[in-house]
């Protein structure tokens, strides 16, 4: 693969979404949070604070997730129903570099927008006088876009070989479940059966362990994780997202245009 082909793809993909009125999503965010810091002390008169940094932090992560899904799978999908593929792999660019390149350019994309969006959470808690534990915030909104590149592989996955929206439902459902992996195992473990223990377990290894990446409840309290464990759970991330484009290419090769 060339590095300057994957890069030249990327950048025209970042372009491409951002015209896409991607970045909106920061406007919705910001009333979200002035939503919050207004109403929610109303409601809860002793927890408000708590529960306005979990806002925040889950506003960040649900706008993401959406933003993501139909981006991501509509990425390689709508080259495919507009036709532009022809153009695209008659050129001397092969179809792994644009995969990654795509990939690349909507994870670049996604950067800006958890950036923008924390630093509007920061500047609404700022002038609400609400305190906040700045490096704990910094690392849960750096591993929800982990996570956030993480789904991008997966809606890319599914959009090569699927209707955009089936690929959305589908990537939407490996969401919910990767959320729920470490349950299945403890369900299969409390039916005390072999063959649902061990299928519990499959569904396990195979599904993204999300939970990895859910930093939140640690931020809103001040924790922060140790070194060694977010460093290997950004190399899990990491290696998820390599083998989810390793299938994502080997599928969309053997694709005939």
């Amino acid at each position: 693969m060339n590095l300057r082909r994957i890069l030249t793809v990327a950048i025209n993909v970042f372009w491409e979404v951002i015209r896409d009125r991607i970045l909106y999503i920061i406007i919705i965010f910001a009333l979200l949070m002035g939503a919050a810091v207004r109403l929610i002390p109303e409601l809860a008169a002793t927890t408000e604070k708590k529960i306005i940094l979990d806002i925040g932090l889950a506003g960040m992560s649900i706008l993401g997730l959406i933003a993501t899904v139909f981006v991501a799978t509509e990425l390689v999908n709508k080259e495919i129903e507009k036709r532009t593929v022809y153009l695209l792999v008659a050129k001397p660019i092969s179809r792994a570099e644009l995969i990654v390149g795509k990939h690349l350019g909507l994870s670049a994309v996604l950067f800006v927008l958890v950036a923008a969006m924390t630093v509007v959470y920061l500047v609404i808690l700022s002038f609400s006088r609400i305190p906040y534990p700045l490096e704990s915030i910094l690392i849960a909104s750096l591993f929800i876009w982990f996570e956030l590149c993480l789904m991008a592989g997966v809606g890319i996955l599914f959009g090569v070989f699927s209707s955009s929206l089936l690929a959305a439902l589908l990537t939407f459902g490996v969401y919910l479940m990767g959320h729920s992996t470490r349950d299945l195992v403890a369900v299969g473990k409390l039916t005390k059966n072999p063959g649902i223990e061990q299928l519990m377990m499959g569904l396990y290894l195979v599904l993204p362990d999300l939970a990895r990446f859910n930093l939140k409840n640690d931020a809103v309290y001040g924790q922060v994780p140790y070194l060694a464990g977010l460093i290997t759970d950004a190399g899990y991330g990491l290696l998820y997202v390599v083998v989810l484009l390793s299938v994502a290419i080997a599928i969309f090769s053997r694709r005939e245009f």
